[in-house]
């Protein structure tokens, strides 16, 4: 009789987490089916906000390569038009599926972030943005002699951190960008008269 009581009582609890686990299992299927729409859509908007992006930096990247001299540049630019596009992305197939809180926090540590680096890299950042400055408003082409920041010589190429020149006695000398925004540029050849 115990042995039975034993039996009856496995076979109760059996039974019992059978059933918990049938109803988890059905509650699941319930949210997935619930969700199955939502996941579809912020999907395909992912896709679909990620192949503007692409499409965007190559065009971009194009663009900017014909007007610039530095190829570089354009590319790293073009790069970043992509990041910019893959987070606007995430961020709207979050919000798409529902998680409204992840994304805002995802974007307020993407801010964080940025204004920390910034901070930590700020030199860096400086001649950066002076060379982007650069590229775009060009008070020098490759090959053009000029002084720059009391040197003279001529331009190699323009990166995104420096400006690369060579001198007339052969020195090749990196001129950081921010320097060169803030010091008059003497640009010899420009005219085309020397």
């Amino acid at each position: 009789s115990v042995g039975a009581d034993i039996l009856d009582a496995s076979g109760e609890i059996m039974d019992q987490l059978l059933a918990d686990i049938s109803q988890n299992i059905e509650g699941y299927y319930a949210t997935i089916v619930a969700l199955l729409p939502k996941l579809v859509v912020a999907f395909s908007l992912f896709f679909i906000i990620l192949f503007i992006s692409t499409r965007l930096k190559k065009f971009v990247t194009q663009k900017l390569s014909e007007r610039m001299d530095d190829p570089l540049l354009a590319r790293f630019l073009g790069r970043l038009v992509k990041i910019i596009g893959v987070v606007i992305a995430i961020i709207i197939m979050l919000r798409t599926i529902g998680l409204s809180d992840i994304a805002a926090g995802l974007f307020a540590g993407a801010s964080f972030s940025a204004v920390l680096i910034g901070f930590a890299f700020k030199d860096i950042g400086e001649n950066f943005l002076a060379g982007i400055m650069l590229a775009f408003n060009r008070p020098f082409r490759v090959g053009d002699t000029v002084e720059l920041d009391g040197n003279k010589g001529s331009v190699l190429t323009l990166n995104m951190r420096t400006t690369h020149i060579k001198s007339p006695d052969g020195k090749d000398i990196y001129i950081p960008n921010a320097n060169i925004v803030k010091n008059p540029v003497i640009n010899y050849t420009i005219d085309g008269f020397l």
